[in-house]
């Protein structure tokens, strides 16, 4: 039995004590927050569970095996790294740190006391997620072609990230998870339109040393949530809608077919490209899904990794990667979309 304990009960939290306390492998020692009211609610819920608005009575409590850090993202890594130096496991939710010269500070201290350090990157865990890479990895959809996101909402403003490091983190997780390639470069704009507030709206583009491309929209100011993902491949096409209630994902057997060279392709004239470009149109199914909440499943995975000496799915170097990536997207859209490249050194793999 791993004892577990909960830092930040906010937003994330709440969730996060629910699905240790319904772990075989679990059992929630302490909560800690800064506010009051909130450790009434937890007291509440868990009574026996010890509730402190000083985190390091939860570090110094010998019960205590694994922390589960859900705090602001500022707080992250010094928040995890004094948990690892108090030879606690760590799951730290998404972005792991601010920067990755951190994020490598924290792999680096896990490493050493041959610790578990995990991030929350809840997409990977869930199966949709896992049936896509399980697609794109068994070659029935081909080259991928491209990966094209939208996910907006209105709201929740974060007061310490903007809107790329708080939503886009989600599918670069996702791209990270899920597609054989990593990315060589980034591409990223956007806006704030509250005063003295981050961007709450962005358009990022990643780029590949191949005939791929991904693109990423985030927004906090739109009238409707979306959650939808166009993956396009050689042989098939997926759509993944995580607002469904049951088909998230659907597979089309759509595309286009080129009957000659790429030289004849490219010289023909409009009419002979006509010819010989020609259009696919199959069946569509929707592979069945296991409908276990994310959560439970990362969880789990965090206490059997402790148990059993492995490296989570979710991982610092994923964690490292992608921190890499929104570093980068910061500095292209201070300079209003100029292309960063991701040199080899930066990508981790």
């Amino acid at each position: 039995m791993t004892g577990v304990g909960v830092i930040g009960y906010g937003y994330w939290g709440p969730n996060i004590a629910r699905n240790v306390r319904e772990q075989p492998g679990g059992d929630l020692v302490a909560i800690s927050d800064l506010r009051p009211q909130r450790l009434i609610d937890a007291a509440s819920r868990y009574p026996g569970v010890k509730a402190t608005t000083e985190m390091r009575e939860v570090l110094a409590n010998p019960r205590v095996d694994a922390v589960v850090i859900a705090t602001p993202v500022s707080t992250h890594y010094e928040l995890a790294l004094e948990a690892l130096r108090a030879g606690k496991h760590v799951l730290v939710e998404k972005p792991m740190a601010m920067t990755s010269a951190h994020a490598l500070r924290l792999m680096e201290e896990a490493d050493r006391r041959n610790l578990v350090l995990a991030v929350d990157h809840t997409f990977v865990y869930t199966s949709a997620v896992r049936k896509i890479r399980e697609l794109i990895a068994g070659d029935g959809i081909g080259d991928i072609y491209y990966y094209d996101s939208v996910r907006v909402n209105l709201g929740l403003f974060q007061h310490d990230v903007n809107v790329v490091w708080d939503l886009a983190v989600h599918d670069l997780s996702i791209i990270d998870y899920v597609l054989p390639l990593r990315p060589v470069a980034v591409s990223a704009t956007g806006l704030g339109h509250v005063t003295g507030q981050p961007e709450n709206i962005a358009y990022l583009t990643l780029f590949f040393d191949a005939p791929l491309i991904a693109h990423v929209h985030v927004n906090w100011l739109a009238p409707v949530k979306v959650r939808r993902t166009l993956i396009g491949g050689s042989r098939k096409m997926i759509v993944y809608d995580d607002l469904e209630p049951s088909e998230k994902i659907k597979v089309y057997d759509k595309g286009i077919t080129v009957n000659g060279s790429e030289h004849e392709l490219s010289a023909a004239s409009t009419p002979d490209y006509q010819m010989l470009v020609g259009y696919r149109a199959g069946d569509m199914w929707a592979p069945h899904l296991d409908m276990t909440e994310a959560l439970t499943v990362e969880m789990r995975h965090f206490l059997e990794c402790i148990d059993q000496g492995r490296q989570p799915i979710a991982d610092a170097a994923s964690a490292l990667r992608v921190i890499q990536i929104l570093e980068a997207a910061s500095q292209s859209l201070r300079q209003r979309g100029r292309a960063i490249e991701l040199h080899a050194e930066r990508r981790v793999a």
